[in-house]
Parts: structure tokens; sequence; C-alpha cells
């Protein structure tokens, strides 16, 4: 017998059934079911609808729902959004097909398909469901953006390509997969290719273009202004003052009263240099040197006293806050304060008085410390040397101020030997140095030197940092006044191990269990210096380390091992110094501290612009290489395979210190198959291996500067000997 149908009677046939009854139960259905999904299937069968109509309407309603964010779909699968977890994060959005969703305290980030971002950009601050069925085959949690918290910004830069009435920015941040609709009537003047600032003036969806307007036309693609002006801008950095700030620096008095002179401690007959590179226009710290009677040394490290002319509340002080740093392109520097401060009032040039903040120090010939002071000074620099002038008196003990120069750098490899016992990690990075012409572009790149007259000034710096620190210290029974640390956590233990295994493929053994990780470390350091490998082994070591951060409460120093480090000696180009500055001078005065309930928010917005900066600065490097590789396209170099993809071989060129990459399926001769688990690749006919560390032999096939990448070609492994 065939199954028996349900009798409709004319009364219903063809009625509609309010949706609002269907609504309220789907989401009472599937809230009595908390954690269990169902599909359309089992919900249309659990509310036993009369027509199919119903079944129609239950089915638009199910999609409504979810797009409202009161479901949640997994699957073929539908659940309560009551019954979620939903957390906060910041959007990575890797490439136009996924995101990843960061939330603080997670070890696991949440992907995010493009679809189900709810219009979120990279960075900006979301509520991310979990879909609690649904995990990627690598067991990976995914989820939805149900809210967009905050807008990490809202003006973009890109390249500007106009259509016949309308236009789209291209944004530079490769991490930005739309592009944006700017109006005929917003497009203004700017032309076809130029660069632009954007502003957002309407966000769009998954199904539309955001809309906005040029607020900002930095200059053709390709001009060298405008390539660095846009990096600036795609990491929120600004790169011109407001005239606003400018007037209030201009209105500072150059001469330095008598009044104030009396206040300080006047140190201008003490012989006093500055050690600096040779195209630095801003000095911000000195070393002061007398020979005391007793055998002993005072040496003061003289800071450029930038409160004194940086005053709470003013607008340069607020500028100077919201920057939070100056920032080292290869052509330029962009300061944090304008440049009669940075490079006039508060630059300690020679044969000028000068205001600052010191730290003073009588100590032994071994460098330890006997005696100390801080205060304000008054100082009168006697000469000031490059680099390369200090490194020429320290080897040829020759010239004038030389016995000075080499007593300093003695004492201070004696600070190092005793920093480096005590636990600092010996990591040394390769900075680059470019030869550019007069457009900015480069004819000319080479690893920086570092030697002895660096590290001299640098060992002397870390004493300051430390010992001012150290005064902040909480001691027993005394109530802690604020202050700003700079800290750095002990490595995260799962970063280590990848590492150790990493280093294991070359033949290194790390000891990551060690009480004692910076003699591991070191010792590993040792082991690799001057070794083909010694650039990628060392970098991934710098990236399994904790960063480096601001913060109200110290927790010691990993790298450096100190239990007190902070930020002293730079206020010229950080704002953590003026702030730093500050406290200890209402320290030394003895003022009654103020909570500062917002400390540790500032620390944290001043450790982001730390972080924007830097990733300016490396994004203005990897241009220039690039565009240096333009020219040099058919050249062939030495370089080290640094890593291994599913699709292609990374290749460091020794020479210059940059990165390109060899597609796997264009190597020649043979089939090569990525075994990125194993470091390698391998040829199916030869058996031949090209791993990690590798020396090779590649051609430079293009050199794109849009993307900022180098492709390369290989040519052999290179025989080392």
């Amino acid at each position: 017998m065939g199954r028996k149908r349900k009798k409709i009677s004319k009364k219903n046939y063809g009625k509609k059934s309010s949706p609002k009854p269907i609504i309220s139960g789907i989401v009472r259905l599937l809230d009595l079911n908390p954690g269990k999904g169902l599909n359309s299937r089992q919900i249309i069968r659990s509310l036993a609808p009369e027509s199919h109509l119903d079944k129609e309407l239950i089915e638009s309603k199910l999609n409504d729902l979810v797009n409202q964010g009161k479901l949640s779909k997994s699957g073929n699968k539908y659940f309560s959004a009551h019954q979620l977890k939903t957390h906060e994060g910041i959007v990575d959005h890797v490439n136009s097909q996924y995101a990843f969703v960061m939330v603080e305290g997670m070890a696991e980030d949440i992907m995010v398909r493009a679809p189900e971002l709810g219009g979120a950009w990279h960075e900006d601050r979301v509520r991310v469901q979990v879909n609690p069925a649904n995990r990627k085959r690598d067991g990976r949690r995914t989820g939805r953006v149900v809210e967009i918290i905050e807008r990490k910004r809202t003006e973009f830069v890109g390249k500007l390509e106009i259509a016949a009435t309308y236009g789209f920015v291209v944004p530079s941040n490769k991490k930005l997969h739309q592009d944006i609709f700017i109006p005929g009537p917003e497009l203004k003047k700017a032309k076809d290719g130029s660069i632009v600032l954007v502003k957002i003036e309407e966000w769009g969806d998954r199904h539309r273009n955001p809309e906005g307007s040029i607020i900002d036309v930095l200059g053709l693609e390709g001009e060298n202004d405008a390539e660095m002006h846009a990096i600036m801008l795609e990491y929120g950095l600004p790169y011109k003052f407001s005239g606003e700030v400018e007037q209030e620096a201009g209105e500072i008095p150059e001469k330095i009263s008598a009044t104030e002179i009396k206040k300080r401690k006047d140190f201008r007959n003490v012989l006093t240099i500055t050690i600096d590179p040779e195209d630095a226009k801003d000095f911000d710290d000195a070393i002061s040197l007398e020979y005391l009677s007793d055998g002993l040394y005072r040496i003061g490290v003289h800071i450029a006293d930038v409160t004194h002319y940086l005053q709470p509340g003013t607008s340069l002080d607020k500028e100077a806050y919201r920057r939070g740093t100056s920032v080292y392109l290869v052509d330029r520097t962009i300061p944090m304060l304008p440049e009669k401060l940075s490079n006039n009032l508060c630059s300690l040039r020679p044969n000028e008085d000068r205001l600052a903040f010191s730290a003073v120090f009588d100590m032994d010939k071994n460098g330890e410390v006997k005696e100390e002071w801080y205060g304000k000074t008054v100082i009168h620099s006697n000469r000031r040397f490059t680099y390369e002038e200090a490194q020429q008196r320290i080897e040829k003990k020759e010239g004038d101020y030389a016995e000075e120069v080499v007593l300093l750098n003695e004492i201070a490899k004696r600070l190092q030997k005793d920093r480096f016992n005590k636990g600092s990690i010996s990591f040394e990075t390769t900075e680059l140095k470019f030869k550019l012409d007069e457009t900015g572009y480069p004819i000319e790149v080479a690893p920086k030197e570092r030697k002895d007259a660096h590290k001299m000034i640098e060992d002397f710096m870390l004493l300051a940092n430390k010992k001012v620190a150290a005064l902040f210290r909480k001691k027993e029974g005394e109530v802690a006044r604020e202050f700003v640390f700079r800290t750095h956590d002990w490595p995260d233990q799962e970063k280590l191990e990848n590492f150790s295994l990493f280093a294991k493929n070359f033949g290194y053994s790390i000891n990551i269990s060690s009480k004692d990780l910076s003699k591991e470390l070191n010792q590993f350091n040792a082991k690799i210096s001057g070794k083909p490998e010694e650039s990628v082994l060392q970098g991934l070591a710098i990236r399994s380390m904790a960063k480096a951060k601001y913060t109200r409460e110290n927790s010691g120093h990993f790298g450096l091992g100190f239990k007190d480090y902070t930020h002293f000696t730079s206020p010229i180009r950080r704002y953590p110094d003026v702030m730093v500055h500050r406290f200890l001078q209402e320290k030394i005065i003895g003022h009654k501290q103020k909570q500062d309930q917002n400390l540790e928010k500032k620390c944290q917005y001043l450790s982001e612009k730390e972080k924007s900066a830097a990733e300016a600065e490396r994004a203005s490097v990897k241009y220039k290489q690039v565009e240096f590789m333009q020219d040099q396209i058919g050249a062939e170099y030495i370089g080290i395979v640094s890593g291994v993809t599913d699709f292609g071989i990374y290749v460091e060129i020794s020479e210059m210190k940059c990165e390109g990459m060899i597609r796997i399926r264009d190597i020649l001769d043979d089939f090569f198959v990525a075994e990125p688990h194993k470091f390698r690749v391998i040829g199916q006919q030869s058996g031949m291996e090209i791993r990690i560390g590798d020396e090779v032999m590649v051609e430079v096939t293009s050199a794109d500067l849009n993307k900022r990448t180098i492709d390369l070609s290989f040519i052999s492994k290179h025989e080392q000997g």
C-alpha cells in the first residue's frame, strides 16, 4: 500500500503560514538542543509543517537567521547562537580566501572564510563565533565574525586606477583584499597611477566594494618620495607635522638662560664626546670622562633633556606620543619631534652648550660601579666622532682623544664580558647600508659592520638603562612607584622545541630544558659563527624568542639577562624614554606620585607603534633591495636556502642579504617534490636534495616592485670550499 496522504482542506489550501511562529519555533528548537546541530530536514520534521510552502519558508528563514547572527551554520547543520562561544580577537587576513582571528591567551587562531568575515578588514578587532562541529582536516577551529568591535583604521594608501568616470584604489597592503571605489567627484585632480591616501566613507560588504574619497596625493607610482611616504602610511605612521606643531616648536627660545644653568650640575668643563653614524643629524647621547684621584674613573652618560622642551599637554607632546617613535627608512628619518628639537635644541652638537639628563658612574677599570648619580645637567661636547673615526682611535691608538677613547673601550669590554657571564645572549642581526643616487635610487648595497666603537657606546647605554630601572625596583615594604619598564619574557616552550628540531637538522644540539638557557644559546651562536647556515639559524632563533615590550610590571629582560631594564637613553626618538625621564625627575625631587590608571594601556600603545615602525623600516629595506635587483636581471649569485614551501624554495642572496624565491616547477632537468617537514626538496630522478642551509648558485630572473618580490632560477648547488 502507498503512504497515506494527509488530507488538505480547501479552507487551508494555499494559505501561507505566519513567519513569526516559525522563527520562534526554530530558535526554541535549537535552544533546547544545546551544542547539537540539526540539519534543515530534521528541523522541518520536528516543526511538522502543514504544507510544502511551510518547508520553503522554514529553509528561507533559516538562512535569514544565520545572516542575522541568531543562528550559526556549520556544514549542513544549524546551531543556536545562544549556545555558541564567542571570542574577541584581531583579524589576520592572510589571503583572499580566508583569515585568522587571533585571540589573546588562545594558543590556536580561529580560521574564518572570507565570506564569513562580516565586512571585517585586516587588523580590525572583532567578535568571532566558533563553529562547534566544523573543523578543518588539521583540527583547526573555524568560525564566523558576528561583530566588528573596532576598525583598526579608516584611511588607506594605494594605487589609483581610473576608469571613464570613476576609479578604484588598490591598497598597498597585501593583506587588504578589496579595492576601494572612488566616485567621479571624489577623484579630484588625481591622475591614473597616482599613489593616494583614501578615507573610507562607506564600508561595503561581501557583494559591494567600500567607497572612499581621496584626501592626499603622494605622487606617481615609482617616484621615490611617493613610495617612501606610502610605506609610512601603509603602517599607519604620519610622515609630516601639522602647522600647529611646527609653529609651537618654532616658538621655543634657542638660548639657554643663566637661570636654567644655575639649576643644573655643570659638566661643561669635563671632557665630553659623541659617537654616532656618519650621516646622523640627531646626537641624543654623549659620554664624559674624568680621572679621579683614587684610581677610579667618573663616566657620565649624558642624554638630551627632551622633557625640558616637551611639556605635558602641549601639541608637541601630544604629537610625540601619537607617533611614539622616530622611523628610520633607508633614505630618510621621519622624526618623532620636529627638526628644531630633534636636530637642533635637543641634539648634543659639538662646541655648543646643551641641556642633558645624566647618569654618572664612578667605576674602576673593571667596570664595577662604586657610586652613581642622576640629575639634570648642562654639557658642552668637545668632539663629534663618527663610528669610523672612533674605531680608528681604538685600533691605531693615535689621534685626538685616542687615550680617552681607548680607555672607554677597555671598560666597555669588561662591562660586556660581565653581561654575557650573567646571562646576556649574543644575537647579532645584520643591518644593510645602501648607497643612493641623488634621486634615491640604490646603486650599492652591503651589510654594515659592527665593530668595537658601536659596541662601546651600546654597553654604556645598557649600563645607564639597567641602573635607572633598578632605582624603581619595588623594595620590600615599599609602595612601588609608577614606571615604564622594558621587559623581555622567557621564550615560548613550543617555539623553542621547533627551533631545536630545526637546528638538529644541521647537526646542532640545544638543551632547551637547561636552567641556563642563555648559556646554551650563546654556545650555539659560537658554533654557527662563520658557517653558511649562520644567517638562517640565527634568524630563526631570534624569531623563536618573545618580543620585548613596554610595561609597568617589572618581569626582567631575558635576552639581556637583566633583572631590571628600561629605555632612558633615546628620548629624541622614543616616547617611552620621555616618560622614564619624567618619572625619574619626580623621584629625584621627591614629588609624591599620582597613579596613572591608563599607564599600561599607554605602554601597550607604544609597543604597537614600535612594532609598526619596525615593519615600515623592513618594508623600505625590502623595497630598495627589489629596486636594486631590477638592474641585476640575469646576474648570478651565491645564496643560502632559507626556507622550503610546497611551491618554492626561498634563497637569501649572501652578498645583499635579500631573499628571493625559486619556484619548484621551474627547476629544470628533474621533477622536484617538496618535503617542508624535512626542510628540503628532492629530485625524483636524480635523488638530489636541496635543503635549508645549502649554498646554491642562482640567477635573478625578475624583480617586482609592486609585490616587493624577487624571482630566482636555480643553477646548481654550490660546492663549499
